[in-house]
């Protein structure tokens, strides 16, 4: 039998919310391993117009916002054609925004993935539809147990073809009943600044952690019911 102990105070880094801090203690005082379900992609092949190419492959990068960029990170690198994603901050209105600063709502931003990826294995489209069925477009100014703008939910578009793709999607999401509201915003892109590094795959770095943090956010248990 393995026991893992945690510390007996709870770090700041847990303030994700006044929520989360209550949530947080109980995981403090606890302390349990949990496991996430991996989701799957099928890659669909086609190239992107904002691709690049990177030591010889061709490589395209998207902007969202999902409520907290652990979780929208580790769901991004579970998808086929995904290469890496980097968490950080957009959308916001001052310069080199620190954590501290964005979770308190003083700069505007919102938390962001930065997804790299082989357009020649999956396309920005199927990057969008892959993006909704991870949040919930439903809720404004918050994702799952997170409250506040820091955390609201968005697409930012670097070019005509990916805001185009973005609002046929939401339309077509819409039109289909499932939502009589979409408040994920699709905008242009703007500056996207990267979190500190020990934001950087979070959820590898301290599994414990986040793995509590998400089951206590409810982030998956909303999910599901959104879209199963």
């Amino acid at each position: 039998m393995i026991t893992i102990r945690l510390p007996s105070q709870r770090p700041a880094l847990f303030s994700r919310s006044r929520e989360w801090s209550a949530i947080a203690r109980l995981a403090w005082a606890g302390g349990v391993l949990l496991s996430v379900a991996a989701h799957a992609q099928a890659p669909v092949p086609g190239m992107h117009a904002n691709a690049m190419q990177l030591k010889g492959a061709p490589t395209a990068t998207a902007v969202f916002a999902g409520g907290c960029f652990w979780c929208i990170e580790a769901d991004f690198e579970k998808m086929a054609g995904v290469l890496e994603v980097e968490s950080g901050y957009t959308a916001g209105k001052t310069n080199n925004p620190t954590y501290e600063d964005v979770s308190a709502g003083h700069t505007g931003h919102t938390e962001a993935v930065r997804v790299i990826y082989d357009p020649t294995k999956v396309s920005y489209p199927q990057l969008v539809v892959y993006f909704w069925r991870h949040i919930d477009p439903s809720v404004k100014d918050r994702q799952f147990c997170d409250v506040g703008s820091q955390y609201r939910s968005g697409i930012y578009w670097q070019n005509d073809a990916e805001r185009l793709a973005a609002q046929a999607s939401r339309d077509e999401l819409l039109k289909s009943g499932r939502f009589k509201q979409i408040h994920t915003e699709i905008q242009p892109a703007s500056k996207f600044y990267l979190a500190e590094d020990y934001h950087q795959n979070y959820y590898k770095k301290n599994p414990v952690r986040y793995n509590y943090y998400r089951l206590s956010c409810g982030r998956d248990a909303r999910i599901k019911k959104l879209w199963e």
